[in-house]
């Protein structure tokens, strides 16, 4: 059978069934956002929207989404007992595009000012894909900022993908997009729509570089952390493993200590399909976050 990602066409098709998937599940028990602004890190604005009250959770999303798009779903449960903090990084959503440098670190010092200007001292923080990435990131340059660390279907390096995810990463271009429900979502809300084909060379770019936050430096993340993939997800399940037991898993809990991070696996699930599965997803971070 040929792979999903062979072709331009084939990636072009899994473009459009991703974000009409998660595009759906924003209308289901969609709320507003109690606060909601702009602020001013970095030489940027970042957009971000607020939720609910309580112990407070960052969300970050995943590669050409919105906040919408993302986390729809799952933000009415979260903000039931929680102050949910929605972020859309640079060049996503509402937030501006910008010629500024374009990187986990930087993404991840964003995420750190957001926090400053909301009066926010520590939380715990969620990210998915894209997002999961930049929530690593976090995690390793502001440990005292962080409380718990929950990671969607990601990695903190190139080699955590499947050799046929890096191959679709490098054979991305933007004439891929062009018309597709993305940038009909790009278009609804941005601020600038004339800024969509550098936005999308920007992430590219970004995507088709190689990346490795180091072994080392995920070992030294003390805060709890919670995994959570599809079986079938794009990530290389060997390098899977290996980073739970870098975070203190994969022991037998029987004969000693059970690690304060977790693993959760969920059956049947590709990388786009994983985040309509809010249920399971919803009962992981229940557990884990309290």
């Amino acid at each position: 059978m040929k792979n999903l990602f062979s072709t331009g066409n084939h990636f072009k098709s899994l473009l459009i069934i991703a974000i009409i998937m998660l595009t759906a599940s924003q209308s289901n028990g969609q709320i507003k956002p109690s606060n909601n602004g702009y602020a001013p890190v970095n030489g940027i604005k970042v957009y971000y929207e607020v939720y609910g009250e309580g112990k407070p959770i960052v969300l970050l999303h995943g590669a050409f989404m919105t906040i919408g798009t993302n986390w729809g779903q799952l933000i009415p449960e979260l903000s039931k007992t929680r102050k949910v903090i929605a972020i859309e990084m640079q060049g996503h959503g509402q937030t501006p595009f910008s010629e500024r440098k374009f990187d986990h670190e930087i993404l991840a010092k964003d995420v750190e000012g957001v926090m400053d200007y909301l009066k926010i001292d520590s939380a715990d923080v969620l990210g998915y894909s894209f997002g999961g990435a930049v929530a690593y990131k976090f995690a390793i340059q502001y440990p005292k900022r962080l409380k718990k660390l929950v990671i969607i279907s990601a990695t903190y390096k190139s080699t955590g993908w499947m050799p046929q995810i890096n191959n679709a990463f490098k054979s991305m271009k933007p004439e891929l997009f062009a018309n597709s429900p993305m940038q009909i979502a790009y278009d609804a809300v941005a601020p600038d729509k004339t800024k969509w084909t550098k936005f999308l060379a920007q992430m590219i770019a970004l995507a088709g570089k190689p990346f490795d936050f180091g072994d080392a430096n995920i070992s030294k993340i003390s805060a709890p952390v919670l995994i959570i993939a599809g079986d079938n997800d794009g990530l290389d399940k060997i390098e899977f493993v290996k980073t739970y037991q870098l975070l203190g898993g994969a022991v037998c809990a029987d004969f000693g200590t059970m690690p304060k991070s977790q693993l959760a696996i969920i059956p049947s699930q590709g990388h786009v399909s994983l985040m309509m599965q809010a249920k399971p997803i919803l009962g992981y971070l229940d557990s884990f976050l309290k």
